[in-house]
C-alpha cells in the first residue's frame, strides 16, 4: 500500500513538472501569435460602421461573403444569425460612400436578394481609443488589487505561483484570439476580467490547502505536501469547472452570434485556469524553494524576538 501511494505521488509530481514546461511553451506560442498577428480589434475599439439587414432567402456565410466582396470596396467583417437570414456587416472607419444603409438598395438589385434594412450604427474612433484606455486601466487595476490581496494572504512564493498562473491564463486566451483572428470587442474584455477572477479562485483554493497542510506539519516533504493539496482539492475544482463549462456551452449554442466570442474566451479561460492551478500555481512555489517547515521556522523566529 505504501509503495502504491509513493508511486502515485511520484507520478503526480512528474505530471506537474511536465505540465509546467508545457504551459511555458503555450505561453511562448501565444506571445508569438500576439506579436506576429496581433488582435483583430472589433468596431468597439477601431471605430466604424455596423450595418444590419435581413434576407428573405437563407444563405451560407461563404456565399454572402462572396457577394459582398464583389460589391464592397473595402475589407469588412460579416456575422450571421437566425439560420443565415439576419446579417451584420462591420466596416472600418475610412473614406468610402458605401456606409450605413445607403448601399443596401443597390446591393439588393445587383445581387438579386430581397433585403430588408434593420439598423446602422456608427462608432467613432475616439470612442474606441477611450474604450481601450479604460479597458486596459480596468485590467491593470484588477491585477494590482489582486497582488495586494495575495501579498497579505499568502507566503510570497505561494502568491507568486497564483500571479504567474493568472498571467498564463490571460496570455493563452489572448493568443487564441490572435492566432484564429477572432474579433476582440468589449464582451471579450469583460470575459478577461471574469477569467482573472476565476483563475485566482482556483489558485487560492490550492494555495490555501498547501498552507493548511504545512501548518499541521504532518508531512516533511514539500513535494508530498503539494501533491496532497492537489488530491484534496481536485474533485471540487473539477465539479466547479464542469458546471461552469456547461453553462458557457449553453451561452455558445443558444445566446446568439453577439456572445460567441465571449463564450469562447470564457471556455478557454476556465480550461487553462483549471490546468494552471495544478501546473503552475502549485508547482512554482516548489521551484522557488518553499520548504515544508516554513511556518514552523516562522513561529520559532517570532518566539525568539525580545
Amino acid at each position: 500500500m505504501n509503495n502504491f501511494l509513493l508511486n502515485q505521488s511520484q507520478a503526480l509530481s512528474k505530471f506537474r513538472m511536465i505540465s509546467f514546461y508545457f504551459a511555458a511553451v503555450l505561453v511562448l506560442f501565444s506571445l508569438f501569435g500576439l506579436f506576429s498577428h496581433g488582435l483583430n480589434l472589433g468596431l468597439d475599439f477601431t471605430g466604424g460602421y455596423l450595418t444590419e439587414f435581413s434576407t428573405q432567402e437563407s444563405l451560407s456565410q461563404k456565399k454572402m461573403t462572396a457577394l459582398l466582396t464583389s460589391y464592397l470596396p473595402d475589407t469588412f467583417g460579416l456575422s450571421s444569425a437566425e439560420n443565415g437570414t439576419h446579417w451584420s456587416v462591420q466596416q472600418v472607419d475610412n473614406d468610402t460612400s458605401l456606409k450605413g444603409k445607403a448601399w443596401l438598395a443597390e446591393f439588393s438589385q445587383q445581387s438579386g436578394l430581397t433585403i430588408t434594412p434593420q439598423d446602422a450604427i456608427y462608432i467613432g474612433s475616439q470612442v474606441g481609443e477611450e474604450l481601450i484606455n479604460q479597458g486596459g486601466l480596468a485590467l491593470l487595476t484588477a491585477v494590482i488589487v489582486i497582488l495586494f490581496y495575495l501579498s497579505f494572504r499568502f507566503e510570497w512564493r505561494l502568491a507568486a505561483g497564483s500571479v504567474i498562473a493568472l498571467f498564463h491564463d490571460v496570455i493563452i486566451v489572448l493568443g487564441l484570439f490572435a492566432w484564429f483572428g477572432i474579433s476582440f470587442d468589449l464582451t471579450i474584455l469583460a470575459s478577461l476580467l471574469a477569467i482573472i477572477g476565476y483563475s485566482l479562485n482556483d489558485s487560492i483554493i490550492v494555495g490555501d490547502k498547501i498552507r493548511e497542510i504545512m501548518k499541521r506539519n504532518h508531512e516533511k516533504n514539500i513535494e508530498n505536501i503539494i501533491n496532497l493539496a492537489i488530491k484534496a482539492t481536485i474533485v471540487r475544482t473539477l465539479i466547479t469547472s464542469g458546471t461552469t463549462l456547461a453553462t458557457i456551452l449553453a451561452i455558445y449554442f443558444f445566446a446568439g452570434e453577439s456572445l460567441t466570442g465571449f463564450a469562447i474566451a470564457l471556455f478557454c479561460g476556465i480550461l487553462v485556469g483549471t490546468f494552471s492551478s495544478i501546473a503552475i500555481s502549485a508547482t512554482v512555489p516548489q521551484l522557488l524553494g518553499l520548504t515544508a517547515d516554513y511556518y514552523n521556522k516562522k513561529e520559532q523566529e517570532v518566539c525568539q524576538l525580545p
